[in-house]
């Protein structure tokens, strides 16, 4: 079942840009809320939210999806009443036509890069060996900021890859903070009564950090002091130096301890955008070196750093 609570007039439509979803239809309004529930300016994404006539009393039988759904809203003066959360993304252009842009739910900031991942579930249905799959951004329980893309895979029968394969198969289309920490393979993703998938019944993953193919050891004092970092934060042994740190089960609160345990047995001071941008030892060393040499002062090297702290 669809219902329709906007229109838009074609006809005229330039098509070298997105077709807007449009205005309200009559007797329904649309507003587009920030998360604090108060409308957003013009150009800005806020969540669509539905009331008017046409809106349902809720869900039948499923009284807390009401709950979370349906609620009482009294905006710009007027009086109460009650909207629908569609979690839906928009945003109003300069005509009063809405542009859609996503899902609520499949638009995340990870890292301090907002992505789609829509974008990564397309990318992993690229590979023949998958039926389905979706990916998530899971928090983990007992450290709210440590949050990481995790993908749930149907195979078809046979047709399993492993963790190192699949980070062959998207490194050349994906960036690092894109690619998944975790795969979990299942016979089937669960779904909600309506068919789609039921992302609250998707099971905790399991991060097992892979161990490292012995690599090349370090050349140098510097490579030597990021390796040793490397280990301990890490936990993982025969350490190459072009081992990438977001592939050993780096994420964001641990790159934050990387750089703070530079800045303390190093004194040397890095934004933590450097771990990204250098993810191997050998780069970020190259990376330290290069400041070094250039004699550039402490604060100007890490002059975003506390800035990028927050954006974790």
């Amino acid at each position: 079942m669809a219902a329709d609570a906007t229109y838009y007039d074609a006809s005229l439509h330039d098509v070298s840009r997105p077709v807007p979803i449009g205005k309200p239809i009559a007797n329904t309004q649309v507003y587009l809320l920030d998360a604090q529930q108060q409308p957003v300016p013009i150009g800005v994404p806020g969540e669509i939210y539905v009331g008017g006539d046409g809106l349902a009393t809720g869900y039948l039988g499923r009284e807390a999806l009401t709950q979370e759904r349906f609620s009482h809203h009294a905006l710009m003066g007027a009086s109460e009443q009650r909207l629908y959360r569609t979690g839906d993304l928009g945003r109003y252009l300069p005509d009063g036509h809405i542009e859609f842009l996503g899902r609520r739910d499949n638009q995340v900031k990870l890292r301090g890069v907002r992505i789609e991942l829509g974008d990564i579930e397309a990318a992993l249905s690229a590979h023949p060996s998958l039926s389905q799959c979706v990916a998530v951004v899971w928090e983990a329980p007992d450290q709210p900021l440590d949050l990481r893309v995790v993908a749930y895979l149907v195979a078809e029968p046979g047709e399993r890859l492993s963790t190192s394969d699949w980070h062959q198969f998207l490194s050349p289309t994906l960036p690092d903070v894109m690619i998944p920490s975790a795969l979990v393979y299942l016979d089937a993703l669960p779904l909600t009564p309506n068919g789609k998938v039921d992302r609250a019944a998707l099971p905790d993953p399991e991060f097992d950090r892979p161990e490292p193919a012995a690599g090349e050891a370090p050349q140098n004092a510097t490579e030597q002091q990021l390796h040793d970092i490397w280990q301990t934060l890490l936990k993982v042994s025969d350490l190459g130096v072009h081992d990438n740190f977001f592939h050993l089960g780096g994420h964001s609160l641990l790159a934050v301890q990387v750089v703070n345990r530079i800045c303390d047995t190093m004194q040397v001071e890095l934004p933590v955008t450097s771990l990204f941008e250098c993810p191997t030892v050998a780069s970020l060393a190259a990376r330290i070196e290069a400041l070094q040499f250039l004699g550039l002062p402490q604060e100007q090297i890490a002059d975003d750093r506390d800035i990028e702290v927050i954006e974790l």
